[in-house]
């Protein structure tokens, strides 16, 4: 049965209106197993975001026409763009993510079809249009996506550098940072944020850098050493490195980095002994 069509209106816009229930059913029946995601997002609550997938782009058909750069689809990107970033947090796939807005392409072009089989000029033209739009919603959802899976990744990324570099009290007065990896700008700034926070916060005075876990040391990773060594000594507190071993030794020597000035030591044993000499205090062993 053809479609009583309003020239003057969104083909589009009036089919949704008129067939919006026969949509959302075939778009839910399109979406297959792999992308509607069962275990990822409840069968009530995608019906929900389609339901309003529908409804906010009739709504803006309806007042700009099928440009999807026009603001009058806000709601729209706004909708895509909540959904996108769930998805990303819950687990889907890109693909799985676009497919949510290119799964109702079948739904959508067989009720063209329907309200234009007389007219195929009409017909043709109306599925290039509604290609297009939904093309652009679809790349639209896997931009944002992507920068939402980069955001996620990111702060795992931080939160791992964080776990990292754990400040450690071994006495009153006396703290201690083991690094383990490579340590690079970014890392550096982490490191160096911890160790001033930890100083401020329990008042010591001295602050052992284990370097045991740091696989090669080169002129970059001492200036970094260098520059968190500065930053203690400015919050009032010194600084010993431990675990300088002989390959790191003789490293450090022939590449001319000069740490005359920093206590260094082989073991964080060592080096905690020197930090109780520097406190007055002595570590005996009890009388059996």
């Amino acid at each position: 049965m053809t479609i009583a069509i309003d020239q003057k209106r969104s083909v589009l816009s009036q089919i949704i209106s008129q067939n919006e229930d026969k949509i959302l059913a075939e778009w839910m029946k399109e979406m297959s197993a792999a992308t509607r995601r069962d275990d990822l997002i409840k069968n009530a609550d995608l019906r929900v975001q389609c339901s309003d997938f529908l409804r906010l782009t009739r709504n803006a058909l309806t007042a700009a026409g099928a440009d999807f750069a026009l603001p009058a689809w806000d709601g729209v990107r706004q909708l895509l763009e909540e959904i996108s970033q769930s998805r990303a947090q819950q687990g889907f796939t890109p693909k799985e993510t676009a497919a949510f807005v290119f799964s109702a392409k079948r739904p959508i072009f067989t009720q063209i079809r329907e309200a234009c089989k007389t007219d195929d000029d009409a017909w043709a033209q109306e599925i290039w249009s509604v290609t297009t739009l939904l093309d652009a919603m679809g790349f639209y959802s896997i931009e944002v996506f992507q920068k939402s899976r980069e955001g996620v990744v990111r702060r795992q990324q931080e939160e791992l550098l964080e776990l990292s570099t754990p400040v450690v009290k071994l006495w009153d007065g006396v703290l201690a940072l083991p690094i383990i990896g490579t340590l690079d700008s970014a890392r550096t700034q982490i490191v160096m944020e911890s160790l001033l926070q930890a100083i401020v916060d329990t008042n010591s005075r001295i602050a052992i850098i284990d370097i045991s876990g740091v696989p090669t040391v080169d002129t970059v990773v001492a200036q970094h050493l260098l520059k968190t060594v500065t930053a203690a000594r400015l919050m009032g507190a010194d600084c010993i490195i431990s675990g300088v071993r002989p390959q790191i030794a003789q490293t450090i020597v022939h590449l001319g980095i000069n740490l005359q000035d920093v206590i260094t030591k082989a073991t964080l044993a060592a080096a905690f002994k020197v930090a109780l000499d520097r406190l007055g205090l002595t570590a005996v062993r009890a009388a059996s």
